[in-house]
């Protein structure tokens, strides 16, 4: 699957598009097909590693090298502990624990998901 990627703090110019591994779900996470995302504060601030509570989990170089942490799609596939959601569903939230909402797929935690 494409996403935009980047593997250290920098401008716009550090991101480019690259073919990565397709996420698989576990536990409670769900797999979205992304039919949109938003670019926001949060992902301006990972991107440049500004200010420093930006870079947690990642002080010198980004601890995801996919941003986007809000997302609206489609589920593909479930954990075997998602009870709230089905393979088809539409939904969106935010997802800046993990983020990855930059790409064609992205694993999100079922909790901050909902219907739409």
């Amino acid at each position: 699957m494409k996403a935009t990627v980047y593997d250290r703090y920098g401008w716009p110019d550090v991101v480019r598009v690259e073919e990565v591994e397709m996420p698989s779900p576990v536990g409670d996470q769900v797999l979205v097909k992304v039919a949109a995302t938003s670019i926001n504060l949060s992902d301006w601030e990972c991107l440049v590693g500004k200010p420093l509570y930006a870079r947690m989990g990642g002080l010198r170089s980004p601890a995801r090298r996919t941003l986007g942490s809000h997302i609206a799609g489609r589920v593909e596939a479930i954990g075997a502990d998602v009870t709230m959601f089905q393979p088809g569903d539409e939904v969106y939230g935010d997802i800046l624990d993990l983020k990855g909402g930059f790409a064609e797929y992205a694993i999100a935690p079922e909790s901050p998901l909902a219907r739409r």
